[in-house]
């Protein structure tokens, strides 16, 4: 069962999961998405939230609508996903991850990247 955050929209959050699955590379660049009943079955949500996900995805320059055929995920979606991810973790919670660590006095030597 899906939980859904209440401080956040609902659209906003499925959206997110999408993106989330196009980053991990089970939405293929080229492909079609889920229809919206697929997706509003798989969610247990509203076909309207989820017409609403798709169409923020769409704004961002992820999707395309292909008329009477649906939504496809556009070529350099992921690339796009995870420069803007890069950028939201260099910008906001790097900063903050950093602080922590020089808080606890853990340096480089002290992080195992590959554990």
């Amino acid at each position: 069962m899906q939980t859904w955050d209440q401080n956040l929209p609902i659209y906003q959050q499925l959206a997110d999961r999408l993106a989330a699955r196009l980053l991990d590379g089970e939405l293929t660049e080229g492909e079609p998405m889920p229809s919206v009943r697929a997706l509003a079955s798989r969610y247990l949500l509203n076909p309207l939230t989820v017409t609403r996900a798709l169409q923020a995805l769409d704004e961002d320059g992820l999707l395309e609508a292909r008329r009477g055929v649906g939504m496809y995920v556009r070529p350099g979606a992921r690339e796009r996903l995870k420069q803007a991810a890069r950028d939201r973790f260099l910008a906001t919670e790097w900063p903050q991850l950093r602080a922590r660590l020089r808080r606890l006095g853990l340096g480089a030597d002290d992080l195992h990247w590959e554990a």
